[in-house]
């Protein structure tokens, strides 16, 4: 099992600046998720919500190709993904082509970069740190890799990060692989990279991992690490605050 420690403590109840609403939500489409992103980063510059939020989920299989991806990197065909159901879309973030499946914990911050005092270098980094101490907790030693960005066991990539800035408003975010299926990753080039390996914390500990228990100690680093203080919420109640997040359901 995962060995949680104590959070920590904050000694002062931080700023209202430091304080980030966070939205733990069900396994969600790509494109629905993709979406609400969308409108969060619309009413995030239109100050109409003040706040940044993190959304913690997981997505049905699907492959994505970020700004640098090409489905040169996919070694099955079109009709094999249609058999398997499994769709392809083409989005604004950085990175090449992955893929996001049930098992994996997605992390999507929709934050001004500016006001959180971030760099992009630095707010990257602050990601892998996250996904480097939430393995640590489980015995996984995760570390960076200079090849690409993420967090790596050896030559096995074990969480993806990309991102996208629109109107200043930072998006996308992460994907931490808990109990992930591995074998879609096989007909891919991970990331754009040949002979590179993805690997899972199930796979590492030869063992099913607790997904709960997992998202808890996501949210435990990201407080420590960004030094903030997150709010659970949920969208009703974005909603009840008068910001009507239209969810494309097409």
């Amino acid at each position: 099992m995962l060995i949680c420690q104590n959070p920590i403590q904050n000694a002062q109840d931080p700023g209202p600046d430091r304080k980030w609403l966070c939205i733990e939500l069900p396994a969600t489409e790509y494109k629905e998720a993709w979406h609400l992103q969308s409108n969060l980063v619309d009413v995030k510059y239109n100050k109409i919500l003040h706040k940044n939020v993190v959304l913690l989920l997981e997505h049905p299989p699907v492959f994505t190709l970020g700004r640098r991806g090409g489905m040169n990197n996919l070694s099955v065909s079109e009709n094999f993904l249609k058999k398997a159901v499994i769709p392809v879309i083409q989005v604004e973030r950085g990175g090449n082509i992955t893929f996001h499946g049930p098992g994996q914990l997605v992390m999507y911050p929709i934050i001004n970069l500016q006001a959180a005092k971030l760099s992009v270098v630095h707010y990257v980094e602050n990601l892998e740190e996250v996904m480097i101490r939430t393995a640590a907790d489980c015995g996984i030693t995760a570390v960076r890799n200079p090849l690409n960005r993420g967090v790596w066991v050896g030559n096995n990539k074990l969480g993806s990060i990309g991102i996208a800035i629109r109107r200043g408003i930072c998006f996308h975010g992460m994907a931490l692989n808990v109990n992930t299926s591995l074998e879609p990753f096989q007909w891919i080039n991970p990331c754009g990279l040949r002979n590179t390996g993805i690997t899972s914390m199930e796979r590492e500990l030869s063992r099913n991992v607790s997904m709960k228990q997992v998202r808890e100690r996501i949210k435990h680093h990201l407080e420590a690490v960004f030094d903030v203080a997150l709010i659970m919420t949920s969208l009703e109640k974005l909603k009840i605050d008068n910001l009507w997040l239209k969810i494309d359901e097409s």
